[in-house]
């Protein structure tokens, strides 16, 4: 056997302790009643509230990604603002269907293996940590090394907290030291119940491929139609502020513009008035130096400012400046315009009509993002239905900023920051990841 097929001891030590804690609480906690599990769920997600702009500093500190006030934004959001959205009882209650002579039980998954991104750490801590609680599972956080001290600080507050108010001991447990042995093997092990994979495309795939039940999600690569019955001042006023939320960190924001040929100029004109700039051709090759010096994304770019990618690519840019834009020719794959981007940076191409505009997103679904999201911004309901109906998406947020509508928080999509891409994505959810996917139902169907 060679060396890289060996595990050591201590990665066995280590993972044998994290799954007999995580496997004697979920025992214990899949008997709490409701009004238990609220309460616990009530404290933590207060004290996670209580944390939220530390933490958001810390992320942003340590891994050099996104900025506080939108990282505060997102830990406010999976804190306190889920116990607005979410009801506990959907997940610990009976249901009894009088009509259909059926009685469901939900029971929780058990021991729940959550990998945590460094674009987003303490905002999936809370998230999928809450959830988890919700539901009555056991959780084990799995943080990126490059996230790991912010990671693993907030997640030992919240056991602390949760434990003081009545969860089980091992509900919540964080891996302190990630490697990807240790992962591998909570992923692999027949012990792990269920999968939340969160992360880069190598990560999910070795979710999918673990054997065990998971629930992943694939890349975005947000396209924005921009119709001549638009509301045109909104939506570039919108396009900017999604673009640039948490420095385009989220895979929700929009990638590239497509806008109607009608609506051009007064599109671009919304669009700078909301602190977008258009580059200058001089310009243009100069970001495209420092973004793509091979043809794909500089790392260092990922989740920085507008104002610091203009200062490094050799430009200037008024301050203030949220979003940079790169007028492009065609979608294609030597466009690495045209695909996604972690950094605040638009693509922005114009076409003829709606029926073009989408073509024009198809073709960016081609390269990468299917079963994702898209944006439209349309007041004629035949171009939207058009819309709808022709894109391998999961979601399409209508008249907002894709940042929140695809994540639930301006629409009635369900409420979460988890992008389930479905079949066209080559996941097993179409839906925002939330509680429903941590518990299933017995069903006890009398004779009709």
């Amino acid at each position: 056997m060679s060396d890289m097929n060996v595990v050591a001891p201590e990665v066995h030590n280590i993972v044998d302790e994290l799954f007999a804690n995580a496997h004697k609480a979920a025992a214990s906690f899949s008997s709490f009643e409701k009004d238990r599990v609220e309460a616990i769920v009530k404290v933590v997600a207060e004290a996670a509230q209580d944390k939220a702009e530390f933490y958001a500093e810390w992320a942003v500190r340590e891994t050099g990604f996104g900025n506080v006030a939108d990282k505060h934004q997102k830990n406010l959001l999976n804190s306190i603002g889920l116990l607005e959205v979410l009801n506990v009882g959907d997940y610990v209650d009976s249901k009894v269907d009088y009509d259909k002579k059926i009685v469901s039980f939900p029971k929780p998954a058990g021991v729940v293996v959550a990998l945590v991104p460094c674009t987003n750490p303490v905002t999936t801590i809370y998230y999928k940590a809450i959830i988890s609680l919700m539901t009555r599972n056991s959780v084990i956080l799995c943080p990126h090394p490059a996230a790991k001290e912010c990671c693993v600080h907030a997640a030992e507050y919240i056991t602390k907290i949760a434990e003081s108010a009545g969860a089980p001991e091992g509900a919540i447990q964080v891996l302190k030291e990630p490697s990807i042995p240790l992962v591998n093997q909570l992923l692999q092990s027949d012990r792990t119940n269920v999968i939340l994979a969160t992360g880069g495309p190598a990560m999910v795939r070795a979710a999918y491929g673990s054997g065990n039940p998971a629930v992943g999600v694939g890349p975005g690569n947000v396209g924005c139609y921009v119709d001549k019955s638009a509301d045109i001042s909104t939506a570039g006023a919108q396009i900017v502020f999604s673009n640039s939320f948490d420095h385009s960190l989220p895979c929700t924001c929009e990638s590239v513009v497509v806008a109607n040929q009608e609506i051009n100029d007064q599109l671009k004109g919304a669009m700078i008035a909301a602190a977008a700039y258009f580059v200058t051709e001089e310009e243009d090759q100069k970001l495209r130096d420092f973004l793509f010096p091979d043809g794909a994304s500089y790392p260092a770019a990922l989740g920085k400012s507008a104002e610091w990618i203009a200062e490094q690519a050799g430009f200037a840019v008024p301050q203030g400046t949220k979003s940079l834009i790169i007028e492009i020719d065609e979608i294609s794959i030597h466009e690495p315009v045209s695909k996604e981007k972690m950094f605040p940076v638009l693509g922005y191409i114009t076409v003829d009509g709606a029926e073009q505009g989408i073509e024009t997103v198809l073709a960016m679904l081609e390269l990468m993002g299917k079963g994702h999201s898209a944006v439209i911004h349309a007041n004629d309901p035949t171009v939207v239905a058009q819309y709808g109906a022709a894109l391998p998406v999961c979601r399409i947020a209508v008249n907002t900023p894709g940042v929140v509508g695809s994540a639930g928080m301006t629409t009635n999509l369900t409420q979460g920051s988890v992008i389930g891409t479905g079949f066209f994505g080559r996941s097993s959810v179409d839906d925002n990841v939330g509680p429903n996917q941590l518990i299933q139902w017995t069903r006890v169907a009398y004779h009709k």
